[in-house]
């Protein structure tokens, strides 16, 4: 079997802001870390589930960003594959915290769409659009359009989309940020659900530290700013996951260390989010 090979790699990132009171704001400073492919013991390439999580305005989007290359750091590089970051790719999809359903396509033709900008002929894309409305709980809502729809249902919609062309990485920004906590604990079902089957890795942004703990292969602990990785924390709980981990004490155990962590990190500002 071919030898782990880095999916991401962030080398001495660093980015400075400035307010428009012409504020200089150090936002990420000498960020470093590495996630590999991770294959099974049949030497199947199966993804990871990586989670940023740090406080508010630590960086965690701005890092998130230079990765889909929507941003650039101002020094250090990030690359992808082995390949320097410059642009947006197709080997990246991205989910963000806004709904970013496109408000004049229905749910089949939103979920169709990067397929269809791909050139991928309509009858490949047809039977992808239905797999993805069943996985994604969107039965009967495909000519439904967004405006009709809750925001659950709409971050579903960007889910499906973004699986649709089959990305190798996908970066998701805080994408459950805006929902009740229901509808957020059933999202994070379903991304856990639908993610199992895709072999995609997943670097995941949050503040929420029961949220990083339930989904994360392993979490990367942010200080508030100037933002870098204070610690690589292994998160233990096999899979598949279900709710009832919420409930067990080792689960509690390591929410409990993960928060003291972040409370202990060095930097200012910010907050971080615990559920219950």
């Amino acid at each position: 079997m071919e030898a782990n090979k880095s999916k991401i790699t962030v080398k001495n990132v660093s980015r400075t802001f400035y307010s428009p009171q012409g504020e200089k704001i150090n936002a990420l400073q000498d960020v470093n870390f590495e996630i590999d492919d991770v294959y099974s013991p049949q030497g199947k390439d199966i993804g990871e589930f990586r989670v940023l999580l740090g406080p508010s305005g630590c960086g965690k989007s701005t890092l998130l960003r230079m990765i889909a290359g929507l941003e650039h750091p101002d020094s250090g590089e990030v690359l992808v594959n082995g390949n320097l970051v410059r642009d947006p790719g197709k080997d990246r999809g991205m989910v963000f915290q806004k709904y970013t359903s496109f408000p004049w396509l229905t749910v089949a033709d939103n979920i169709a769409y990067g397929m269809r900008i791909n050139g991928v002929p309509k009858e490949k894309r047809d039977p992808v659009v239905s797999q993805l409305v069943e996985a994604v709980g969107l039965k009967g809502f495909e000519n439904s359009y967004p405006d009709s729809l809750s925001g659950g249902m709409q971050q579903r919609v960007a889910i499906a989309r973004t699986l649709a062309v089959r990305p190798a990485l996908i970066l998701m920004d805080e994408p459950f940020g805006a929902l009740d906590a229901q509808t957020r604990s059933e999202m994070q079902q379903l991304l856990l659900q639908v993610w199992e089957e895709t072999a995609s890795t997943i670097l995941f942004v949050t503040h929420d530290v029961e949220e990083a703990v339930y989904l994360a292969d392993r979490i990367f602990i942010m200080s508030a700013h100037p933002g870098t990785i204070v610690e690589d924390v292994e998160v233990p709980f096999a899979r598949p996951r279900d709710l009832a981990l919420k409930e067990r004490n080792d689960f509690h155990e390591l929410q409990s260390y993960v928060l003291g962590r972040l409370k202990r990190a060095p930097g200012s500002g910010g907050h971080v989010r615990v559920s219950i």
